[in-house]
């Protein structure tokens, strides 16, 4: 179900590194190196197989951008969220 922007809002208190914007949530994460930022993606890749959500990201060197809406809805749905808490669980390991 499709959260809405209130909900979506309340929720990023949680999740400061995280804004609100074109229908996605977005974070950028910045690395020492590009080993470490791939490491980081490897780890993100398993856990997002694991809960069948695929974020949309890029990489350049060490910085990792991540934008995660649910397509089926064409918004922020819990599956976003529940995916950015794990990303921000990895993150916090690797830095």
């Amino acid at each position: 179900m499709k959260l809405d922007d209130a909900t979506i809002e309340k929720n990023l208190l949680h999740f400061p590194d995280w804004d609100y914007y074109d229908n996605a949530i977005h974070a950028e994460f910045e690395f020492d190196n590009f080993k470490d930022c791939f490491s980081a993606m490897s780890r993100i890749a398993f856990e997002c197989e694991a809960q069948q959500h695929h974020p949309n990201w890029s990489n350049t060197y060490n910085v990792l951008k991540i934008s995660l809406s649910t397509h089926d809805v064409d918004g922020v749905t819990e599956k976003d969220f529940k995916l950015a808490d794990a990303i921000e669980a990895i993150v916090e390991v690797e830095e």
